[in-house]
């Protein structure tokens, strides 16, 4: 329930030094003074100072004076304090909070408690700041003065600004498919140390493109205050690949641009990136819905968007404003906003579904009103659908599409599945990786897409990262293949499943099945639709459902890449039908690869801890990297030439480390890990995959080799398949880079007539 609203004005105040803006994840030290109001606060009485769900802030602590984020608490009557930090002990979204309880005595009005947060005094470094920016980081004050356990909230808590730090790494934006002829935009921009878009930008920028630009200039200027320089009406008129080198004053590399391909100026679809996953902070996010949009368009350079705010926190009023939002930012040919929200149900009765509508002014069927309950909001209580089963009936007939997702709660597709309405499921986010959602589809026979998203709570969607939260991986990205950009088009792509999706990075990805003799495509699904629209082809994409007369098919497939390319797995649904890499036996030398992965379960508490040790005896490692570390405190620990310790975690996601060794093939490896602890012969290890389970979910680490060095960030594959006799074949494939990110096709399903 909400908080108590009885007399606010009668519950004190409460200031905070210093203030101002600070740096993202930087150590800072703040005093909170806490005056007691009217009522002073009784025996057992207490206040809590709240913080957001989604805050990396602290760890707050009060056992090692010298230690961060150390924390002091003291009334200025003397009076006996009770100091806990606690998550999820609090309404939401103030999850994280700071509880201090008077015990063994009381606070006459005007008395105060002083809270230290960073104490310095002791030789504490001060407490670390939230990792990622906010424009009002608020310390949420709330006062329980007669000791009922029902909390006040102060009329106004102190807030500050936290901003982002100095540039680390660099980042150069284009579209990943145009037309020629087209005109289309190049991006630069950076990131500071944790991942958040820096304006600390500055200095001249040298361009150096892999075929002639029109209208590129040699160099391009970063300006102070600026988060991104931007370089408007590029056009190419002939077909073929372009990448563009970002250099500094002195001549040194700073990033490559992902692929852009240019394709014939008449062929039926481009490129569009999106995401369409993530919320604000007027229910559990980061700064405002308005400030989401911006984000999205100006910092992350998105095409598509989407806001998919908890249902039960959207009040009707945020409701309309949201509805004005994307009304407002939609701009047919440049940026498409829809309006949507996430029905946020329990997963015993159907779990997360992002809603998407064609068009604003549609009705909100929240899963519950639980944090809703005052009377003037009720009064649309007859329109929620408690469980999935009644969501889908009550979206029936609405110019909607429904997709599920898999976060704090987890879509148990399972139980409630409407193949007219939800036609994708989404197989990552910053919650993780979760390719079991796909392969509980393919068992219950629906034909889905695949979507990557961020669900993003930090006010990043489009570029997000964990930063040092139970988060456990990168915001993923959806690619959206459609003729233009508006809604019609990105909605038809929706509902024909014609898009892919990543782990954040741009990569090009082409998935086509070519049949010998023609075939019948079906625009909608004829499992689920009556008589839909059909079209005779010879050749289909990836999200197509089509009758064959063939035997076999032929699937061809290609990859070009952000970054050297690791692997492409080729799947006929549950089966693996190929591990293609662009290297062999001969290529590899003395790098062996160490993966973590997987979960503990499927539900929110999914995250596996990997902090372990590494051994190395008779050899010696020379050289050693993470993978897919975003987490600063996390990573290697230790290291010299015969040990590495580090600390990861997984949340279905994967992690792992990079050795070179001094000689290929001698001395053995130890591993030394809560789930796995094993010995293995060095020469052992070679381009297939050793693997050892760990129980849990998909849970395991895998040992490998890969050549020294990686450069083919393009890789091509044709290949005959066979087509089931009986059910669907359902082809996609799975691309992993060198530098740990996927991206994943949604699947080609083909029947025989």
């Amino acid at each position: 329930m909400p908080y108590s609203d009885y007399r606010p004005d009668l519950m004190g105040s409460a200031r905070l030094e210093p203030s101002g803006s600070f740096e993202a994840g930087s150590m800072q030290s703040f005093t909170l003074v806490y005056t007691a109001g009217a009522f002073g606060i009784d025996d057992t009485g207490s206040i809590k100072i709240g913080f957001r769900f989604a805050t990396d802030f602290g760890p707050v602590q009060f056992d090692d004076p010298k230690g961060p984020g150390y924390t002091t608490v003291e009334a200025s009557n003397g009076a006996t304090l009770e100091a806990k930090w606690e998550f999820k002990r609090n309404i939401r979204p103030w999850s994280r909070s700071l509880y201090i309880g008077v015990v063994k005595d009381f606070l006459r009005p005007g008395d105060t408690i002083t809270v230290r947060f960073g104490d310095r005094r002791f030789g504490s470094p001060g407490i670390r700041l939230q990792t990622y920016c906010e424009s009002e980081f608020e310390f949420r004050v709330f006062a329980d003065p007669i000791a009922t356990y029902d909390y006040v909230p102060l009329p106004e808590s102190p807030k500050i600004a936290i901003v982002p730090g100095p540039a680390v790494t660099w980042h150069a934006l284009l579209p990943t498919m145009v037309r020629a002829g087209e005109r289309f935009r190049l991006a630069v921009k950076a990131n500071d140390a944790w991942g958040n878009a820096s304006n600390q930008l500055s200095g001249r920028l040298t361009l150096v493109p892999s075929r002639p630009v029109v209208g590129l200039p040699e160099t391009i200027t970063c300006e102070p205050g600026a988060f991104a320089a931007v370089v408007e009406q590029l056009r190419i008129d002939e077909p073929g690949d372009l990448v563009i080198s970002v250099r500094d004053e002195g001549g040194r590399e700073l990033c490559r641009s992902n692929p852009l391909r240019i394709v014939d100026s008449q062929a039926p679809w481009v490129h569009f990136w999106g995401d369409t996953h993530g919320q604000s902070n007027e229910t559990l996010g980061t700064n405002s819905a308005r400030e989401y949009f911006i984000f999205g368009r100006d910092k992350a350079f998105l095409d598509v968007m989407s806001h998919q705010g908890n249902d039960f926190q959207i009040t009707q009023g945020f409701w309309r404003e949201l509805n004005e939002l994307t009304a407002e930012f939609d701009e047919p040919g440049r940026f498409v906003c829809i309006p949507g929200y996430e029905w946020s149900a329990n997963t015993a009765v159907g779990g997360d579904r992002n809603v998407h509508y064609r068009r604003e002014g549609e009705t909100i069927h929240r899963s519950s009103h639980a944090q809703l309950a005052n009377a003037a909001e009720m009064a649309d209580e007859a329109k929620d659908a408690h469980n999935a089963h009644q969501l889908f009936e009550k979206l029936a007939g609405k110019d909607c599409v429904v997709l599920a997702h898999v976060g704090g709660r987890y879509a148990d597709i399972k139980q409630a599945h409407d193949g007219r309405l939800e036609t994708s499921v989404e197989v990552h986010s910053a919650w993780g990786t979760f390719e079991w959602i796909l392969r509980d589809a393919f068992e219950k026979n629906y034909r889905v897409g695949v979507v990557c998203n961020s669900d993003g709570h930090k006010g990043r969607p489009g570029a997000d990262f964990p930063g040092a939260s139970f988060f456990g991986a990168t915001g993923g990205l959806t690619c959206y293949l459609a003729p233009r950009l508006d809604r019609d088009a990105i909605f038809e792509a929706l509902r024909r499943r014609h898009h892919y999706g990543t782990t954040g990075n741009r990569m090009l990805l082409s998935v086509e099945a070519h049949m010998p003799s023609s075939g019948t495509l079906y625009l909608r699904d004829p499992a689920v639709f009556e008589a839909p629209e059909t079209r005779e082809v010879d050749r289909v994409i990836m999200g197509d459902i089509a009758a064959v007369r063939d035997d076999e098919v032929v699937l061809e497939v290609e990859a070009v890449s952000s970054a050297p390319i690791e692997r492409i797995d080729v799947f006929d649904g549950f089966d693996l039908i190929e591990t293609v890499r662009p290297y062999g036996l001969d290529d590899l030398g003395p790098r062996v690869r160490v993966i973590w992965e997987g979960a503990e379960y499927r539900g929110r508490a999914r995250t596996t801890v990997w902090d372990g040790a590494l051994t190395i005896t008779d050899n010696q490692i020379l050289r050693a990297a993470v993978i897919n570390n975003w987490n600063l405190d996390r990573g290697i620990q230790s290291q010299d030439e015969h040990q590495i310790t580090w600390k990861a975690v997984t949340t279905g996601n994967f992690g792992g480390l990079d050795l070179w060794l001094a000689d290929p093939a001698a001395g053995r490896i130890k591993i030394d890990t809560r789930h796995v602890r094993r010995e293995i012969p060095i020469g052992e290890i070679g381009l297939e995959d050793i693997v050892a389970d760990a129980g849990g979910l998909e849970r395991r680490m895998r040992l490998y080799r890969l050549p020294a060095t990686m450069k083919e960030t393009r890789v091509t594959l044709r290949k005959r398949v066979k087509v089931r006799q009986t059910g669907d074949t359902r082809l996609y494939v799975r691309v992993t880079q060198e530098d740990g990110h996927r991206a994943w096709s949604s699947p080609i399903y083909l029947f025989r007539r």
